[in-house]
């Protein structure tokens, strides 16, 4: 394939010196390799995870190294290692998920047959522990159309698998510092800038699940914050007053029922 491509990930010191080599190693094992790699660390790391970089740089020339003095958080992170990024494709990894061997060469095979797109994701398989032990599919609809009416209710792309272009995401400022949803108000503002998007309707990504990720998206700070977001959208005039409310009154009581009963949810119905 002509097409090149950056791969963008962001990395702190809470995460597991083990996902990472699991997640580093899974991008050179990809039937297309990238033409670089750009890697954040987002405030000091561990020496567990500096060893673990090391490892892989002695190895591979692609890979660059983005360091920030302090902890930004996602968003600025992302921000920053965007500067150093190359080519226009990009495509966005976590450092604790697991790439399916065929994720790159499927997505710029889209990007190829359709130069309007701009932005591309799939479905993500959930795991617990291992990747043979899948709890549940992150599924999106596919077409450009369904993907701004889910918009409206839920986040339409999986961003640990998305591959975009850099111009779009720059032409609408980049990410915003907004915890917990810097992705999902980045889809918000592509979409309303006339960005065209595409789901591939497959899981192309391993995601780390766990009792700790459903915590995370749960409890009082998680819902006021996702009030504080549905406002802004709604501000922006993405959503009604209606829809609004139905957001709200839907998914408040998920965000402060017990981790337990949350998770049920997520894995049964939200999937």
């Amino acid at each position: 394939m002509s097409l090149q491509f950056s791969v963008l990930l962001s990395l702190y010191y809470k995460e597991s010196p083990t996902a990472l080599y699991q997640r580093l190693a899974s991008i050179f094992k990809q039937t297309l390799l990238p033409d670089e790699i750009v890697l954040v660390k987002d405030g000091p790391l561990t020496n567990e995870l500096e060893n673990v970089l090391e490892e892989f740089l002695c190895k591979f020339s692609i890979l660059k190294i983005v360091s920030l003095s302090q902890n930004q958080g996602l968003g600025r992170a992302l921000n920053e290692g965007l500067k150093y990024c190359t080519y226009d494709l990009i495509a966005r990894m976590d450092t604790d998920d697991v790439a399916k061997p065929d994720r790159f060469e499927k997505q710029l095979i889209v990007f190829e047959r359709n130069s309007n797109i701009d932005v591309c994701s799939a479905w993500i398989d959930e795991f617990e522990s291992d990747i043979s032990n899948i709890i549940s599919t992150r599924k999106v609809p596919e077409r450009h159309w369904e993907i701004f009416h889910f918009a409206q209710s839920r986040c339409p792309v999986n961003h640990p698998v998305v591959m975009f272009k850099k111009s779009a995401i720059v032409a609408v400022g980049g990410y915003k510092h907004f915890p917990l949803f810097e992705d999902y108000y980045l889809w918000v503002r592509l979409l309303m800038n006339g960005a065209n998007f595409y789901n591939i309707q497959e899981s192309l990504l391993f995601f780390r699940a766990s009792t700790g990720m459903f915590k995370r998206r749960g409890g009082w700070r998680y819902a006021l914050d996702e009030v504080r977001f549905q406002r802004c959208i709604l501000k922006m005039g993405f959503i009604s007053q209606l829809r609004f409310a139905i957001n709200v009154l839907t998914r408040f009581p998920i965000r402060i029922a017990p981790n337990s009963l949350r998770g049920f949810i997520y894995k049964k119905s939200l999937r």
